[in-house]
């Protein structure tokens, strides 16, 4: 590869992580942690309990102003009904560029079910929230008037909304989900890094194991589809859960794949998550590295959940579906 395609391509990386971290709540490999409420909506209220997840994701240790996300999350049915509340609250800072985001969120789920033994649901949820996005201008050195350089601390908070819908039968489950539904101007509108936000989640997957087994697999899969820059990504996942005593222990492998590289520079990375259920406690850690040739480090990004169930109730589907039982 010349110099010119190498600069292109790693001009593209870095564009590519810029976009990812400052669209939204970013999409990671933190829904594998037993949240998928943080992507779809319609996972709100889904589980037999009420769910509280507080994620913490560290990039490029060592690395000055590297990014930085911090996420807390909570959702619950609203008593005995089929309705459900959440909300989400995150930090997300990029070097000199940060967002603040809060969602409030209304699920509701529609049972099919022969009896409470057979799962067969049918969910949909709406999320209502703000981004701001700041961009920090403040310290840019200057050897001259230039105009797109303002020098100065530059904010703007726009309304968004996300629509999801999520069907579980038995042992599997399929999401859908439209994220940042409304136009918005805002920083950087020129380039499309905050006019635009649309981004379309399918997710699919099932739990599978021998009758009377500890031992349980899941394997899904997640494409995510972004309408301003027309990018692709898939993950490919696997995880595996065993039960315990005192909780379950489970962990996994993600791959994830871009499809819409330039000279062959498609974004990858692969990521280990191992996870501990302690009685009402969740414990998760995981670590992404990127796998492509052109990166900007070779650290890696460390991420830890930590989860608190309450309010359970006693479950009630004859299934292995650790995100509703």
């Amino acid at each position: 590869m010349n110099l010119k395609s190498t600069l292109l391509a790693l001009t593209v990386s870095m564009f590519s992580y810029f976009v990812n971290s400052q669209e939204g709540l970013p999409v990671y490999t933190d829904y594998l942690t037993d949240n998928y409420y943080l992507l779809h909506p319609s996972m709100a209220g889904a589980a037999n309990c009420a769910k509280v997840r507080l994620t913490g994701r560290q990039q490029w240790f060592g690395n000055e102003d590297a990014p930085k996300l911090l996420t807390l999350s909570v959702n619950s049915r609203i008593g005995d009904s089929q309705s459900a509340v959440g909300g989400i609250a995150y930090t997300d800072k990029n070097g000199f560029h940060s967002q603040n985001g809060a969602y409030a969120t209304y699920a509701h789920h529609i049972l099919f079910s022969r009896n409470p033994v057979d799962l067969n649901m049918l969910s949909f949820g709406l999320n209502v929230g703000f981004i701001q996005y700041i961009l920090d201008e403040s310290s840019f050195l200057l050897d001259g008037p230039d105009p797109i350089i303002k020098g100065n601390v530059q904010s703007s908070t726009n309304l968004n909304v996300d629509f999801g819908m999520s069907y579980h039968f038995l042992d599997y489950y399929a999401h859908a989900t439209v994220k940042n539904l409304i136009k918005n101007d805002g920083i950087n509108n020129e380039i499309q890094v905050t006019d635009n936000l649309r981004r379309f989640l399918f997710s699919v997957g099932g739990i599978f194991s021998k009758y009377g087994s500890s031992l349980s697999f899941e394997p899904s899969v997640l494409y995510s589809y972004r309408d301003g820059t027309k990018e692709s990504q898939v993950d490919v996942n696997i995880k595996a859960y065993k039960k315990m005593d005192f909780g379950k222990l489970w962990g996994g492998l993600s791959y994830r794949q871009s499809i819409d590289g330039i000279n062959g520079q498609n974004l990858t990375n692969i990521t280990p998550i191992l996870g501990v259920d302690y009685d009402t406690f969740v414990f998760a850690y995981n670590y992404t590295q990127q796998t492509n040739s052109l990166v900007f480090t070779n650290g890696g990004f460390h991420q830890i959940t930590l989860g608190y169930n309450f309010n359970c109730r006693k479950e009630k589907y004859a299934c292995n579906c650790p995100a509703v039982n």
